[in-house]
């Protein structure tokens, strides 16, 4: 019932900056925690970042961390991906995910399997 649409990727050059976005829609619970993962070509699927219902609580994969920024405006039903100085390392379709209830239980924001839906992913280029 919970349909999520990722936006904002495309071709850029390493140092540039990009910011996507994803917009749920049909949701029939109260509230949902957000996770953003990314796989590049040949690789597993690997968690980025995360962030609670009301923003509070935020996680970030150690190599994105003080690059990427997770926010996200209930209002709009939208979470965003900030990113900042990326790198040619930084290529790979961005998914977003959504998991029911507002905190994650220890450790599942890490994890695509905790999640209970997933966007179709956007891709992002870095060339160098």
């Amino acid at each position: 019932q919970v349909q999520l649409v990722e936006s904002g990727g495309g071709l850029v050059q390493t140092g540039d900056s990009l910011r996507l976005s994803c917009a749920a829609s049909g949701r029939t619970f109260s509230s949902y925690a957000m996770g953003w993962f990314r796989q590049a070509l040949g690789a597993e699927r690997e968690f980025v970042a995360a962030i609670s219902w009301s923003g509070d609580n935020t996680y970030y994969a150690d190599s994105v961390k003080g690059r990427f920024t997770i926010s996200r405006d209930n209002a709009k039903n939208t979470v965003y991906l900030q990113m900042i100085s990326l790198k040619p390392e930084d290529t790979a379709v961005y998914y977003c995910a959504a998991v029911i209830g507002t905190e994650f239980d220890s450790g599942t924001y890490y994890y695509p399997k905790d999640y209970d839906y997933w966007g179709q992913g956007t891709q992002v280029t870095v060339s160098s």
